[in-house]
């Protein structure tokens, strides 16, 4: 676990602040002992707003996912953050992904009882897919896809695998 995973699942917002401005921790450093969680996942879970939205300015990508392909929406609906979920989404996250077992952040919200972030993101769904939509019409590059975990689910399916491991 680096200083910035440290200071982001502490809520330690000046530590965060302080440890990407001295640019001391790259701040999509996924952390091998805690599912490959990177300081977004962290600080999404805890409901820190304000050092997701840090996070995300620095250059935190909000579309890595864990080894069980968790994104920080993941977290965070099951936590029951809303206002972290209206963040991400505000930055157009990757609020629809699927995990390995094929749940999305709404199934992680109903599982755990969050009605507010359930009707949430269901309309932020629909906004997510029509986004992603207009951008490819156009152009517009998007960040909503974690390739490492992409490439290492494949090689995993084709061995008959649903283990996702990174290097």
């Amino acid at each position: 676990m680096t200083e910035l995973h440290q200071a982001a699942a502490a809520g330690d917002l000046q530590g965060v602040q302080d440890i990407l401005r001295q640019k001391k921790c790259n701040p999509n450093q996924r952390d091998i002992d805690w599912s490959h969680k990177t300081p977004l996942h962290w600080a999404a879970a805890k409901g820190d707003t304000e050092t997701v939205r840090i996070l995300i300015e620095h250059g935190a990508r909000p579309s890595l996912r864990t080894e069980h392909g968790w994104t920080p929406a993941h977290f965070a609906a099951e936590s029951g953050q809303l206002a972290v979920l209206r963040l991400l989404h505000y930055y157009h996250a990757p609020i629809d992904k699927e995990d390995c077992c094929g749940d999305k952040p709404v199934r992680m919200a109903q599982i755990y009882g969050h009605q507010d972030c359930v009707r949430f993101l269901k309309k932020a769904e629909i906004e997510c897919q029509a986004y992603r939509k207009m951008a490819a019409e156009k152009g517009i590059s998007l960040d909503d896809t974690d390739e490492e975990w992409a490439d290492h689910g494949k090689e995993n399916e084709a061995r008959g695998s649903v283990t996702v491991t990174f290097r």
